[in-house]
Protein backbone atom coordinates (compact mmCIF):
# COMPACT_ATOMS: atom_id res chain seq x y z
CA UNK A 1 0.00 0.00 0.00
CA UNK A 2 1.25 3.48 -0.88
CA UNK A 3 0.77 5.99 1.95
CA UNK A 4 -1.45 8.85 0.82
CA UNK A 5 0.77 11.46 2.47
CA UNK A 6 4.16 10.24 1.22
CA UNK A 7 4.56 13.08 -1.28
CA UNK A 8 3.79 15.65 1.41
CA UNK A 9 6.26 14.08 3.85
CA UNK A 10 9.05 13.66 1.33
CA UNK A 11 8.69 17.11 -0.21
CA UNK A 12 8.86 18.68 3.27
CA UNK A 13 12.01 16.69 4.00
CA UNK A 14 13.68 17.69 0.73
CA UNK A 15 12.70 21.32 1.18
CA UNK A 16 14.55 21.28 4.50
CA UNK A 17 17.46 19.28 3.13
CA UNK A 18 17.86 21.75 0.28
CA UNK A 19 18.33 24.55 2.78
CA UNK A 20 21.26 22.59 4.24
CA UNK A 21 22.64 21.19 0.98
CA UNK A 22 22.99 24.49 -0.87
CA UNK A 23 25.53 25.72 1.69
CA UNK A 24 27.22 22.37 2.40
CA UNK A 25 30.82 21.41 1.64
CA UNK A 26 29.46 18.22 0.06
CA UNK A 27 27.83 20.15 -2.78
CA UNK A 28 30.36 23.03 -2.77
CA UNK A 29 28.05 25.38 -4.64
CA UNK A 30 30.70 28.10 -4.82
CA UNK A 31 33.04 26.03 -7.01
CA UNK A 32 30.10 24.88 -9.13
CA UNK A 33 29.19 28.49 -9.80
CA UNK A 34 32.81 29.10 -10.78
CA UNK A 35 32.55 26.44 -13.47
CA UNK A 36 33.01 23.00 -11.86
CA UNK A 37 31.16 20.23 -13.70
CA UNK A 38 29.32 18.23 -11.03
CA UNK A 39 28.68 15.19 -13.25
CA UNK A 40 30.84 12.15 -12.49
CA UNK A 41 32.45 9.54 -14.74
CA UNK A 42 29.69 6.86 -14.53
CA UNK A 43 26.91 9.20 -15.67
CA UNK A 44 29.10 11.04 -18.16
CA UNK A 45 29.89 7.70 -19.78
CA UNK A 46 26.25 6.66 -20.13
CA UNK A 47 25.16 10.14 -21.24
CA UNK A 48 27.71 10.41 -24.04
CA UNK A 49 27.79 13.55 -26.19
CA UNK A 50 24.92 15.76 -24.98
CA UNK A 51 25.54 18.81 -27.17
CA UNK A 52 22.27 19.85 -28.78
CA UNK A 53 20.34 17.03 -27.08
CA UNK A 54 17.02 17.65 -25.39
CA UNK A 55 17.42 16.15 -21.91
CA UNK A 56 14.86 15.66 -19.14
CA UNK A 57 16.61 15.41 -15.76
CA UNK A 58 14.39 13.63 -13.24
CA UNK A 59 14.80 14.35 -9.51
CA UNK A 60 17.28 17.11 -10.27
CA UNK A 61 17.52 18.44 -6.68
CA UNK A 62 18.69 22.06 -6.76
CA UNK A 63 20.02 21.87 -10.27
CA UNK A 64 23.80 21.50 -10.22
CA UNK A 65 23.89 18.49 -12.55
CA UNK A 66 21.12 19.96 -14.71
CA UNK A 67 23.05 23.17 -15.19
CA UNK A 68 26.26 21.23 -15.78
CA UNK A 69 24.44 19.59 -18.71
CA UNK A 70 23.41 23.04 -19.94
CA UNK A 71 27.06 24.13 -19.82
CA UNK A 72 27.84 21.09 -21.98
CA UNK A 73 25.41 22.29 -24.64
CA UNK A 74 22.29 20.33 -23.77
CA UNK A 75 18.75 21.73 -23.92
CA UNK A 76 17.74 20.61 -20.48
CA UNK A 77 14.66 20.53 -18.25
CA UNK A 78 14.95 19.58 -14.57
CA UNK A 79 12.11 18.15 -12.47
CA UNK A 80 11.99 17.76 -8.70
CA UNK A 81 9.38 17.39 -5.96
CA UNK A 82 10.97 20.07 -3.76
CA UNK A 83 9.70 23.59 -4.40
CA UNK A 84 12.67 24.98 -2.47
CA UNK A 85 15.12 23.08 -4.69
CA UNK A 86 13.38 24.20 -7.87
CA UNK A 87 13.37 27.84 -6.73
CA UNK A 88 17.12 27.63 -6.04
CA UNK A 89 17.74 25.99 -9.44
CA UNK A 90 15.78 28.69 -11.28
CA UNK A 91 17.75 31.41 -9.49
CA UNK A 92 21.06 29.68 -10.20
CA UNK A 93 20.21 29.45 -13.92
CA UNK A 94 19.48 33.20 -13.92
CA UNK A 95 22.63 34.05 -11.98
CA UNK A 96 24.81 31.99 -14.30
CA UNK A 97 22.95 32.99 -17.48
CA UNK A 98 22.31 29.35 -18.39
CA UNK A 99 19.40 28.18 -20.51
CA UNK A 100 17.50 25.55 -18.52
CA UNK A 101 13.90 24.99 -17.50
CA UNK A 102 12.79 23.69 -14.11
CA UNK A 103 9.45 22.19 -13.07
CA UNK A 104 8.24 21.23 -9.60
CA UNK A 105 6.42 17.93 -10.09
CA UNK A 106 6.18 14.28 -9.08
CA UNK A 107 8.22 12.25 -11.57
CA UNK A 108 5.60 9.49 -11.45
CA UNK A 109 2.96 11.98 -12.62
CA UNK A 110 4.67 14.28 -15.09
CA UNK A 111 2.72 16.96 -16.98
CA UNK A 112 1.69 16.05 -20.52
CA UNK A 113 3.61 19.04 -21.91
CA UNK A 114 6.77 16.95 -21.44
CA UNK A 115 5.57 13.96 -23.47
CA UNK A 116 7.49 12.86 -26.59
CA UNK A 117 9.93 15.75 -26.25
CA UNK A 118 13.29 14.37 -25.19
CA UNK A 119 16.30 12.64 -26.69
CA UNK A 120 17.48 11.56 -23.22
CA UNK A 121 15.81 11.08 -19.87
CA UNK A 122 18.51 11.22 -17.20
CA UNK A 123 18.43 10.28 -13.52
CA UNK A 124 21.21 9.60 -11.03
CA UNK A 125 22.04 8.59 -7.45
CA UNK A 126 19.49 8.28 -4.70
CA UNK A 127 16.48 8.74 -6.95
CA UNK A 128 14.24 5.71 -7.41
CA UNK A 129 14.35 4.84 -3.69
CA UNK A 130 11.90 7.76 -3.24
CA UNK A 131 9.40 6.29 -5.69
CA UNK A 132 6.77 3.67 -4.80
CA UNK A 133 6.16 2.01 -8.17
CA UNK A 134 8.68 1.31 -10.90
CA UNK A 135 5.95 0.71 -13.49
CA UNK A 136 4.60 4.24 -12.96
CA UNK A 137 8.13 5.65 -13.14
CA UNK A 138 9.10 3.71 -16.27
CA UNK A 139 5.82 4.65 -17.95
CA UNK A 140 6.60 8.33 -17.46
CA UNK A 141 10.14 7.83 -18.75
CA UNK A 142 8.74 6.23 -21.90
CA UNK A 143 6.09 8.90 -22.43
CA UNK A 144 8.64 11.71 -22.24
CA UNK A 145 11.07 10.17 -24.75
CA UNK A 146 10.78 10.71 -28.46
CA UNK A 147 10.92 7.51 -30.59
CA UNK A 148 14.52 6.33 -30.52
CA UNK A 149 15.25 8.34 -27.37
CA UNK A 150 17.01 6.74 -24.45
CA UNK A 151 17.20 6.54 -20.69
CA UNK A 152 20.57 7.27 -19.04
CA UNK A 153 20.45 5.94 -15.48
CA UNK A 154 23.10 5.75 -12.75
CA UNK A 155 22.11 5.00 -9.16
CA UNK A 156 23.10 3.40 -5.89
CA UNK A 157 23.09 -0.38 -6.32
CA UNK A 158 20.10 -2.18 -4.73
CA UNK A 159 22.46 -4.49 -2.84
CA UNK A 160 24.15 -1.51 -1.16
CA UNK A 161 20.74 -0.26 -0.04
CA UNK A 162 20.22 -3.41 2.02
CA UNK A 163 22.87 -2.32 4.53
CA UNK A 164 22.86 0.23 7.31
CA UNK A 165 24.82 3.42 6.68
CA UNK A 166 28.08 1.91 7.98
CA UNK A 167 27.71 -1.43 6.17
CA UNK A 168 27.81 -3.37 9.42
CA UNK A 169 24.49 -5.20 9.06
CA UNK A 170 21.78 -6.04 6.54
CA UNK A 171 18.91 -3.85 7.70
CA UNK A 172 16.60 -3.40 4.71
CA UNK A 173 14.97 -5.81 2.24
CA UNK A 174 16.38 -6.27 -1.24
CA UNK A 175 12.89 -6.57 -2.68
CA UNK A 176 10.12 -4.00 -2.45
CA UNK A 177 8.42 -5.18 0.75
CA UNK A 178 6.45 -1.96 1.15
CA UNK A 179 7.23 1.55 2.36
CA UNK A 180 10.15 2.17 4.70
CA UNK A 181 9.30 4.81 7.31
CA UNK A 182 12.23 6.56 8.97
CA UNK A 183 13.19 9.77 10.72
CA UNK A 184 16.84 10.60 10.20
CA UNK A 185 18.54 13.21 12.36
CA UNK A 186 21.04 14.30 9.70
CA UNK A 187 21.61 14.22 5.95
CA UNK A 188 24.31 12.60 3.82
CA UNK A 189 25.59 16.07 2.87
CA UNK A 190 25.99 17.21 6.49
CA UNK A 191 26.16 14.64 9.25
CA UNK A 192 25.91 17.39 11.86
CA UNK A 193 22.67 18.85 10.50
CA UNK A 194 19.60 18.63 12.70
CA UNK A 195 16.63 17.94 10.48
CA UNK A 196 14.64 15.08 12.08
CA UNK A 197 11.80 14.95 9.57
CA UNK A 198 10.05 11.74 8.51
CA UNK A 199 10.67 10.09 5.16
CA UNK A 200 9.04 7.34 3.13
CA UNK A 201 11.18 5.26 0.77
CA UNK A 202 11.08 1.97 -1.11
CA UNK A 203 13.79 -0.46 -2.15
CA UNK A 204 13.55 -1.87 -5.68
CA UNK A 205 15.28 -4.98 -6.99
CA UNK A 206 17.18 -4.89 -10.26
CA UNK A 207 14.56 -7.11 -11.86
CA UNK A 208 11.72 -4.77 -10.86
CA UNK A 209 13.46 -1.82 -12.48
CA UNK A 210 14.54 -3.60 -15.64
CA UNK A 211 11.22 -5.36 -16.19
CA UNK A 212 9.31 -2.11 -15.70
CA UNK A 213 11.40 -0.51 -18.45
CA UNK A 214 10.94 -3.50 -20.76
CA UNK A 215 7.18 -3.56 -20.15
CA UNK A 216 7.02 0.09 -21.17
CA UNK A 217 8.67 -0.42 -24.52
CA UNK A 218 12.32 0.25 -23.71
CA UNK A 219 15.14 -2.03 -24.83
CA UNK A 220 18.03 -2.45 -22.39
CA UNK A 221 21.18 -1.70 -24.37
CA UNK A 222 23.69 -1.48 -21.54
CA UNK A 223 23.84 -2.71 -17.95
CA UNK A 224 26.86 -2.49 -15.68
CA UNK A 225 27.70 -2.66 -11.98
CA UNK A 226 30.54 -0.85 -10.23
CA UNK A 227 32.27 -1.65 -6.95
CA UNK A 228 32.53 2.03 -6.04
CA UNK A 229 30.44 5.12 -5.59
CA UNK A 230 31.60 8.50 -6.93
CA UNK A 231 30.27 10.02 -3.70
CA UNK A 232 31.37 9.60 -0.09
CA UNK A 233 27.74 9.36 0.99
CA UNK A 234 27.88 6.46 3.47
CA UNK A 235 29.84 5.88 6.63
CA UNK A 236 32.92 3.64 6.69
CA UNK A 237 34.06 4.42 3.14
CA UNK A 238 37.55 4.91 1.78
CA UNK A 239 38.69 6.68 -1.40
CA UNK A 240 40.68 4.09 -3.37
CA UNK A 241 41.10 6.34 -6.43
CA UNK A 242 39.99 9.89 -7.23
CA UNK A 243 36.17 10.02 -6.86
CA UNK A 244 35.96 6.26 -6.23
CA UNK A 245 34.70 5.41 -2.74
CA UNK A 246 34.47 1.81 -1.51
CA UNK A 247 33.42 0.16 1.74
CA UNK A 248 36.43 0.01 4.02
CA UNK A 249 37.40 -3.62 4.66
CA UNK A 250 35.15 -4.87 1.85
CA UNK A 251 36.73 -3.17 -1.12
CA UNK A 252 35.63 -4.82 -4.35
CA UNK A 253 33.14 -7.13 -2.61
CA UNK A 254 29.96 -5.05 -2.66
CA UNK A 255 28.39 -3.43 -5.74
CA UNK A 256 27.76 0.24 -4.99
CA UNK A 257 26.63 1.70 -8.30
CA UNK A 258 24.70 0.40 -11.29
CA UNK A 259 24.18 1.88 -14.73
CA UNK A 260 21.42 1.35 -17.27
CA UNK A 261 21.05 2.58 -20.81
CA UNK A 262 17.71 1.79 -22.45
CA UNK A 263 16.25 2.91 -25.78
CA UNK A 264 12.60 3.49 -26.65
CA UNK A 265 11.48 1.40 -29.58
Amino acid sequence: MIPENYLTLNSALWNRRTEVHTTSAFYDDASFRQGRNTLQEPELTVLGDVSGKRILHLQCHFGQDTLSLARMGALVTGVDISSTAIAHAIQAARDLNLNADFICADVCDLPAVLYNQFDIVFTSYGTIVWLPDMKLWAGNVARCLRPGGRLAFADTHPVALMFDDNFTAITYPYFNAGPIFETEEATYADLNARIALPSVTWNHSMSDVLQALIDNGLTITHLSELDYSPYNCFGNMTETAPRQYKVKGAEGRIPLTWIIEATLK
